[in-house]
């Protein structure tokens, strides 16, 4: 099982970012899946949820209203749109994979499996 994301990169202030997130080995069309981001020096926090079907959708506040996390199950993959990027969304973003029998999508211990990371980089 792996989880390739790319499309991350160097954008400025007010700039938008697409991540995308291909999982190769299994169908994740059952499972929930999520963004997570990680800044130098702190926690890992959870950016955004997507259940199974797409039919809930959870953000954390600090990004809501300006990305947006959609699912293709038909290709395996999850994308984040990015828009209005700040400089405090610097990290290194992560995709996951939901554990069946979760509770708390915004915990990151409920997740069976993680992407190597994409890192994005917003200049002020």
């Amino acid at each position: 099982v792996q989880l390739q994301a790319y499309g991350g990169g160097l954008v400025q202030a007010g700039g938008s970012l697409r991540l995308s997130c291909v999982a190769s080995g299994r169908t994740f069309s059952n499972n929930g899946m999520a963004w997570f981001r990680q800044a130098p020096g702190k926690e890992r926090e959870f950016v955004s949820h997507i259940s199974r079907r797409g039919y809930s959708i959870y953000y954390a506040d600090s990004v809501k209203g300006r990305f947006t996390i959609s699912r293709v199950n038909a290709k395996n993959t999850v994308y984040l749109q990015m828009n209005s990027l700040k400089p405090e969304d610097t990290a290194v973003y992560y995709c996951a994979v939901y554990g069946t029998g979760g509770s708390d999508v915004r915990n990151p211990n409920e997740y069976d499996y993680w992407g190597q990371g994409t890192q994005v980089t917003v200049s002020s």
